[in-house]
């Protein structure tokens, strides 16, 4: 048995995130049918939408942005991103990130506690 999900079915708005700016569209992969101790999602946000500064204690995240343009704040740095760009956040890494393109800014975001 296998399951199939697309990018464009079972998208969900959600606005400020981490008292963000504006509503990012999320979009979750397979949150109820896989046992990885990971969660997969693509995120779009529209030009000057942000997630804003946040910090995870017990939570490592991978940001692997795939189309647009923006910037990643990580603890005291700025870092320019644009498609093709990782950038790992580890637990205790106060970041965040901002939508400065002229189109959508998307993303696929991973995240899990770390072994």
């Amino acid at each position: 048995m296998y399951w199939k999900e697309t990018d464009s079915t079972g998208i969900k708005e959600t606005e400020r995130m981490h008292d963000g700016d504006g509503t990012i569209k999320v979009r979750p992969f397979f949150s109820e049918e896989s046992r990885l101790p990971i969660n997969v999602q693509v995120w779009e946000l529209d030009p000057g939408v942000s997630e804003g500064f946040h910090t995870h204690d017990d939570t490592e995240e991978v940001y692997y942005f795939v189309a647009g343009s923006g910037v990643m704040w990580a603890d005291d740095r700025e870092v320019p991103v644009t498609a093709g760009d990782a950038i790992l956040a580890p637990p205790g890494c106060n970041h965040g990130f901002r939508n400065t393109g002229e189109g959508p800014l998307k993303l696929v975001l991973i995240w899990g506690k770390p072994a």
